[in-house]
Order: structure tokens, then sequence, then C-alpha cells
């Protein structure tokens, strides 16, 4: 557990001082990583650590939802903040109709995780509940960005736009 937290949060000051930012998801995670090792620690119990993965997954599912109607939704920030994906000058209809619909997208994969991973975590062992989860996190997670991918595609050649990253 502290090995893996360590990791987070070498993670973050790497990026910190490479780039002069942190993505929001990686603080986020590195925090609510940090609260779940420290109550698993003090109190002994393995199942307290283990509890953080559908709570996390609970939480982003509610951070998604919460921007995805607004000006700002969140996955239009992450494109910024991870792939410095710029956005036009003046927002485009189409493209921010794009992000609010991804935003709600990832607002429903992360809870389906939540509930996913609350019930294996419920009902099966550690290793199972380890295996399982893991799959169904990679798959989700693979699937989502695939069809985020291929959505984003279409919503760019329907309205004539193009790529165009932030220098590095």
């Amino acid at each position: 557990m502290l090995a893996g937290l360590a990791v987070v949060w070498i993670t973050a000051a790497v990026r910190k001082i490479r780039s002069g930012s942190v993505p929001s998801l990686l603080i986020i995670s590195a925090i609510l990583l940090t609260l779940q090792t420290a109550v698993a620690i003090g109190t002994g119990q393995l199942w307290i650590f283990l509890l953080h993965f559908p709570a996390g997954n609970l939480a982003l599912c509610i951070l998604f939802a919460r921007t995805a109607s607004g000006p700002n939704p969140l996955i239009a920030r992450l494109a910024a903040e991870v792939v410095a994906l710029r956005q036009p000058a003046t927002p485009h209809p189409g493209l921010h109709r794009f992000f609010q619909g991804a935003t709600w997208l990832w607002a429903a994969i992360f809870l389906l995780l939540a509930i996913i991973l609350a019930l294996l975590l419920a009902t099966e062992s550690t290793a199972s509940f380890l295996l399982i989860s893991t799959v169904a996190t990679v798959a989700l997670i693979v699937a989502g960005a695939a069809v985020s991918a291929l959505w984003l595609r279409v919503v760019l050649r329907k309205h004539g736009l193009g790529f165009r990253f932030a220098a590095a």
C-alpha cells in the first residue's frame, strides 16, 4: 500500500517539476489513496483499503456529472491538461456538445464501475476481487476511450474541425 501511494505522489511531483502542473485526476487519486491507506494501516483492515476502488469511482462519477452540463465540462479540461488539446478561441457549439456528452459518458462508466466493484468487494475474496476488478476496470476504460475517440473523430469531421495541440 505504501509503495503504491509513494508511486502516485512521486508521479505527481515529477509532473509538477517537468510541466509546472498536475492533472486534476492525479491529485484526486493521490488524496483519496492517501486517506484510504492511512485508515487501512490505522485499523489493520485490508477491506478498508480496497474500499477506495468503488468509492473512488463513485467520486469520479459525481465529479464528472457535476460538470457535464456546464460551460466547462471535465473532459474538455482533461483534454487540455493531459494531451494539451486546444479549444477554439470561440467555443464551437458542436465540440462543446461533444465534451458535455463525453463527460456524461465517463460519469456513467465510473458509476457502473463503482457498482461492479462494490458488489465484488461484498461477494468475492480479496484475490478474486483484485483480479476481476482489474479486468472490469481495464475493459470499461478501454471501451470508454475507444468510444470517446471515435465519437470525437465523427464530431470533428462533421463540423470540419481539426486537431491543434499546444506547444510542449
